[in-house]
């Protein structure tokens, strides 16, 4: 089965369609950094020795306490509000629909600006709940394993857009505090991964920015610790997600020869195993109690034998890591099989026996195809042409 998988190009041809922004002369706060607010608000008329304090204020109105209207935020002068309300707006993505798996996973629909769609999957856990946000629209890459990888890129997400899929999953998890109710330090969204739709190394600086809003004490006050950012390979970008996001790393790595890896993660033909794993053990926040994740999903004869698991081992030998076996999770159409309960036990089993953490990812939200790998957006599942989507988009 695997010799007749078709090789996948590195990279797609990008479908490029054009967003159309609601033309309303307003600059939406959500996703702007502190600097870029403090810029902001001091171009639309902020006096610059009150801009530093009318930031503190906005900031809070807007990510601790959830508040989309200006006329809301007491503790501003009534005519400072109106300024605001004519300068400047409040705008998530729309919440399209919503499902709700069995065993408690939320997977949401997200339309941005152009029409286009993400998926963002909520996972209630014990003692913590994990949102799996997106950074682009469809792919750039072509993981012959992974649904995601089968829709063409669009665009990269914004700032606001991915800032947006966290509030939005907050608007529906009830999550944000209430004024003159006792405070509650319980977080449904305590952890975020970025591993939704697209590769985020391949959208760095909004990214970056996005996380930097997303960290803020004082606002969405998620610690860097909380966040972690899932990438195939982008090596060139690895430092930079130490140096200027902070974050926990994970890698999607799922073979242990150039061979396999070359077909399975098709980026693996400009960076190869070797190149990546250098990047890796010069990561600069590499330590036992921050350990870089490697990602494996399990598919049936292709990456999941007794040598393969050995191969793993020492590949990464000297990396504090642990490896996460994910089933592979099925979609339509799909090339591979996911390994038995006995293979992924038995592969476990001689990663645990070398020192590392080992655990078997539980499949989550399968039966509304929001398992790792399986998301796309509705408008690709429902095979729309792409002159319909550019109709939708203008």
């Amino acid at each position: 089965m695997t010799d007749q998988t078709p090789s996948a190009p590195i990279t797609q041809d990008v479908l490029t369609i054009p967003r159309k922004l609601p033309q309303t002369g307003r600059t939406n706060i959500v996703g702007l950094t502190r600097p870029q607010l403090h810029e902001a608000l001091i171009a639309a008329g902020t006096p610059e020795r009150q801009a530093r304090m009318r930031v503190g204020q906005v900031w809070q109105w807007v990510y601790h306490w959830g508040v989309r209207d200006f006329a809301a935020m007491t503790n501003l002068a009534k005519d400072y509000r109106a300024l605001l309300a004519e300068h400047f707006e409040i705008v998530l993505p729309e919440l399209v629909t919503r499902q709700i798996s069995r065993d408690g996973t939320r997977k949401y629909l997200v339309r941005i600006a152009g029409g286009h769609e993400v998926e963002v999957v909520y996972i209630p856990e014990e003692g913590r709940g994990t949102l799996c946000i997106s950074s682009q629209v469809g792919c750039t890459l072509t993981c012959s394993f992974c649904h995601t990888g089968t829709q063409k890129l669009v665009r990269n997400l914004t700032p606001a857009e991915i800032v947006g899929q966290v509030m939005l999953a907050r608007d529906d998890l009830g999550e944000w505090p209430v004024q003159g109710a006792p405070k509650d330090e319980t977080r449904l969204v305590s952890n975020i991964v970025l591993m939704g739709m697209g590769e985020p190394l391949y959208n760095f600086e909004n990214v970056r920015d996005a996380m930097k809003v997303v960290m803020d004490g004082e606002g969405l006050s998620l610690s860097r610790r909380r966040i972690t950012l899932s990438t195939s390979g982008v090596v060139p970008e690895i430092a930079r997600t130490a140096q200027e996001i902070g974050c926990l790393l994970a890698v999607s790595f799922h073979a242990t020869t150039d061979e396999v890896r070359d077909r399975l993660v098709p980026i693996n033909r400009r960076w190869n195993i070797a190149t990546l794993l250098e990047a890796l053990r010069d990561y600069p926040r590499l330590s036992n109690s921050e350990r870089i994740t490697f990602e494996y999903v399990m598919l049936d004869g292709v990456n999941d034998s007794d040598a393969d698991a050995r191969r793993l081992v020492k590949l990464i030998q000297g990396i504090p890591a642990k490896i996460n076996l994910i089933p592979f999770n099925e979609w339509p159409g799909a090339p591979y099989r996911r390994s038995s309960p006995e293979r992924i036990r038995a592969f476990a089993d001689i990663i645990y026996k070398a020192g590392y953490a080992s655990p078997i990812r539980t499949p989550r939200g399968e039966d509304i195809m929001a398992a790792c790998g399986q998301l796309k957006s509705a408008t690709e599942r429902g095979r729309k042409t792409r002159a319909q989507i550019e109709a939708e988009a203008s």
